[in-house]
């Protein structure tokens, strides 16, 4: 048994705390984002998300003086970079003004069904029969809480092809960076995919500042803590926890986020759920707890 191998089989409440952190920052940027949106366009959104997250994370590198990432871990961090924190921000971004929350939820939540797939096969994790059980009952809690927090059913087609791309970058950057975490740390890997990203964003720059110019204060708030918060700070935690564990079950894992967006939604913007959300934030969160099983 390899050194890694070893590391993923041992349980650490240290990297369970860390993918908490992740669900919860990651589920309270729906919030964030649906308060940014009126004021900035998708890519210049995305590029402002990921400016203040850049600038957050080159701060806590110098800090921490860690250098440059051996070039074992360049080709994974390169695919996360342009993936998971360029194309999939701004489509993302993009498919929500085309489509209602729910469906989104829905089409996005494909993402951790791909990762555990291509994680079985390509990084050869396998497809342990918990794993895959807890991802059917939780995808089926995701399609519920997006059914009860829709519109009627008035999706554009363009709006579902848009989540679906971004559930396909988010699946594969994580298959990228699980490699490359291997080589660097969770620190290295994060800050330079984020860099990455940044920078395949920067044909957004001209519209990131007029958008910006003319923004309220609360909107470019929401930018900065969208990069501080659910970019610089969940994602290292999220680098953190999947060098410990399989790609599989950090997908799963964020399972949570549907139901946490329902509590959150119900806390600050005063939306009450209705009882079929109830029981689809309840097959989610049970869905995780069997994928997580021993």
């Amino acid at each position: 048994m390899d050194q890694n191998t070893l590391v993923e089989s041992r349980p650490d409440r240290r990297a369970l705390a860390a993918a908490g952190v992740t669900v919860v920052l990651w589920a309270s940027a729906f919030v964030s984002i649906r308060a940014a949106a009126p004021y900035f366009s998708p890519g210049a959104l995305a590029l402002g998300r990921l400016l203040a997250g850049s600038a957050v994370l080159c701060a806590i590198l110098l800090a921490r003086r860690e250098g440059w990432p051996p070039r074992g871990a360049w080709p994974g961090i390169a695919g996360a970079g342009v993936l998971w924190f360029g194309l999939y921000m701004v489509v993302l971004n993009w498919g929500e003004r085309e489509v209602d929350a729910g469906t989104a939820a829905m089409v996005v939540n494909v993402g951790p069904v791909l990762i555990a797939l291509l994680g079985g096969w390509l990084l050869k994790e396998g497809f342990p029969r918990n794993l895959m059980a807890g991802m059917a009952v939780s995808f089926a809690g995701a399609v519920v809480v997006g059914i009860s927090m829709s519109d009627g059913g008035r999706s554009s087609i363009l709006g579902v092809l848009l989540c679906l791309v971004a559930a396909v970058s988010y699946a594969a950057g994580v298959i990228c960076q699980k490699p490359a975490l291997r080589h660097a740390s969770a620190l290295q890997v994060t800050a330079f995919s984020c860099f990455i990203g940044t920078a395949a964003c920067l044909p957004f720059a001209g519209r990131l500042v007029q958008e910006a110019a003319a923004a309220p204060l609360p909107a470019l708030l929401n930018v900065v803590y969208l990069g501080v918060f659910p970019t610089a700070l969940a994602f290292t935690t999220w680098a953190y926890a999947l060098a410990r564990t399989t790609a599989g079950k950090m997908g799963a894992t964020t399972y949570i986020v549907p139901a946490l967006v329902v509590l959150m939604s119900w806390t600050v913007l005063g939306e009450v759920p209705g009882w079929l959300t109830f029981a689809g934030g309840l097959l989610c969160l049970a869905g995780v707890a069997v994928s997580r099983r021993k």
